[in-house]
Parts: structure tokens; sequence; C-alpha cells
């Protein structure tokens, strides 16, 4: 049985644009245009464009909104006052993840969540499960698109679109507005690169006007439209967490690093468990890791240590296009967290070094 694969409302400009789709979340999107390398570097060095119109996005309005908001995600969405983005996760009740998500306050009782195509279905069940106070819920993903245009000249390639002034958007602040001709654009200074830039949700009626329109008043800056392949090297450089490969079910917001969005100000799905966990300390982490010399490492891999023990695996890895070197993201036994510490990942059955270090593992712009 074949399953057919959803479509964003661009699909034929992708095809167009000479773009390799692939299955990705249960879409067919471009994985890239050119090349996964010149991709990379465009956006660390100049601007791209990538269409992420594959995730969901979720209204909750009401005056219970921000009560179920804050029993069912992990950070204190409390602090956020209007125009203002958060990034949390749905905590599941066996010490795991549910999913990573943005919370944007719109408005007093008017709230978007923003969560990962392949999670959809599973979020909103999750969500609608705990909303007993007569939350509205509305699912907008269908009807919303989603550009994201990041990069060091991002904000100068957009001006001449909006009468908003991009560079006074704090990070993760948003403005609503015309962008382009198109009314009511979500103008959000977020993004999974690390390069800056702005995410930009559109009504899908208004998508291929805003695309060609950035395109146009890109070009001066040396726009290019970017594909998942270098969205996931550029997001992994960052070290920015993938769900379904660093995070999931199974993984705890503690190990993954995420103890900065899980705050115990308030109470929340399992926040009592992973509390004692805080207290007692976790046995593993997700670390940051360069290779010390040739070799690739990729999800699953083994760690071992310097006698070849087992000690943890692989969760996301490749080649990095800013540092020619390998690197991952991996958990580890916690006494080889520490940064510098040195690990060994299995690659063709050999023990090849590698050097835990800080997040990111490279700057978010290229000189």
């Amino acid at each position: 049985m074949t399953v057919s694969l959803k479509t964003v409302t661009l699909n034929d400009t992708h095809r167009a644009l000479g773009a390799k789709m692939v299955p990705f979340a249960g879409y067919d999107m471009p994985v890239r245009y050119s090349s996964d390398l010149d991709e990379h570097h465009t956006v660390r060095r100049a601007v791209g464009i990538f269409d992420v119109s594959h995730m969901g996005e979720f209204r909750l309005r009401g005056p219970e909104a921000l009560d179920l908001i804050q029993r069912v995600t992990s950070n204190d969405a409390s602090k956020l006052t209007d125009g203002k983005a958060q990034y949390s996760c749905l905590p599941n009740h066996d010490g795991g993840i549910v999913d990573d998500l943005l919370v944007y306050k719109l408005a007093d009782n008017d709230y978007l969540l923003v969560v990962n195509a392949s999670n959809i279905e599973k979020d909103w069940n999750w969500i609608r499960h705990h909303n007993t106070k007569g939350v509205e819920m509305e699912d907008i993903s269908d009807r919303t698109s989603l550009f994201a245009v990041q990069g060091p000249k991002a904000s100068a390639a957009l001006q001449s679109l909006t009468d908003v002034d991009l560079s006074s958007i704090p990070y993760y602040s948003f403005v609503q507005g015309t962008f382009a001709g198109a009314p009511d654009v979500i103008i959000s200074a977020t993004g999974y690169t690390g390069a800056g830039g702005f995410e930009l949700y559109i009504p899908n009626e208004s998508a291929a006007m805003v695309w060609d329109k950035i395109m146009t008043a890109g070009q001066p800056y040396g726009i290019k439209p970017i594909g998942l392949g270098a969205r996931d090297t550029l997001r992994l450089e960052m070290g920015y967490c993938l769900y379904g490969n660093d995070i999931d079910d199974t993984t705890s917001p503690l190990e993954a690093g995420l103890g900065w969005i899980t705050k115990f100000t308030k109470d929340f799905t399992n926040s009592e468990n992973l509390k004692k966990q805080k207290e007692a300390g976790v046995h593993k982490k997700l670390v940051g890791f360069v290779m010390d010399g040739p070799g690739i490492p990729r999800g699953h891999y083994e760690l071992v240590d310097a006698d070849g023990q087992k000690i943890g695996d692989v969760t996301s890895g490749t080649q990095s296009p800013s540092l020619s070197k390998g690197i991952g993201l991996g958990y580890v036994k916690t006494e080889f967290a520490a940064p510098g510490t040195q690990i060994f990942v299995q690659i063709r059955g050999k023990n090849l070094p590698a050097t835990v270090s800080k997040l990111p593992l490279t700057k978010g712009t290229e000189e």
C-alpha cells in the first residue's frame, strides 16, 4: 500500500526550480536545488529562502488558553508578552518529549503553537486531550505557508517588502502586518540556522506572490532557494535538536540539554518526576562533538571510550561545511559530557577520535 504524500502550496514552483524532491514527514519536500554545500554557504554568508510550509500551526484562543499551554508545555508561557515567541516542549508522562515547539503570544487569550510536521496529528490529539476547560483550538496547518529567510543579509534583502523596520525586531520577537502586499503576515525573528533572519507565516493564497517578491528583492543580495539538506547541516552546526533524531518520546528534556526551557516554577505534565530527575542528576547527556581527524559520524553509530567500551550513540552527524570536519550530536554517559573530553566514534569497524565541544559548534555566519 502506497501512502500519498502531502504537498506544500509551492510544490510546482520547487519542481520548476529544479529541486530534487524527497518524502519528508509525510510531505513531498525539496531536499536541494543545487548542492548542499553551496546552499549551506549561501545561508552562512548571504541569504537563502526555505519553504518549510510542512510545519504545523495551531491557534489556541479563550480565557483558559494560557492555562492549557502552561499545563502541557515545559517553559513558562506566562512570561510572554504580545509579540514575543518562546521555544518549549511538550513533555509526556514517561519522562520523554511528545514534541518541541514554538509558542507565540498574538494577544491576550490568543496564541499560536508551531509544531513539527511529523507530529501534527500526535500533538493535536495530545493538547486536545488536556483541553478540559473549553479552549478554542483551531488547526490552521493546511491553510498556512511558512518561509524561512535566513542569513546575515536577510534583513537587507527583505526590507523593501515591508514598512516594518526589520532590524528593530529583537530575537524571538515578531510583528504582524502587510508583507510583500500580503495581509496578516507574521514576521518572526526566529529560525533554525543560527545565521539570523526571519520566518514568515503567510496565508496559502498569498504564498506564490510573496515567494516571487522575496526572490526578486533578494536578487542583489545573492538569495537562493535552500533545501532540507542544508537545513540539516546548518542546524547541526548550531547544536539544535531535531525531533525524531536527538529528542523523542524516550529522551528527557534535561538529558537533551533543554533544562533552560524546563521551568519548575509551575506545574506541567510530569513536572514532579522531571524535578526529581534534576535533583538526582541525569545519567546521560546530549553533547556536541567534532571529529579530531577524518571520519563522518552518522545517526546510530556507537560512541565508545578509549578502551572501546560503549558510552553512548550518535543521534545526528554530518560533514560540517563551515569546519570541513565531521561533527555530531549524541548521548553519552554523564562522565564523558564535559567539553574537551575525548571520545571515539565507531565508523566502519574503526574507533575514530572526536572531542566533545561546546555548542554551537561553529559561528552562525561566515566571514
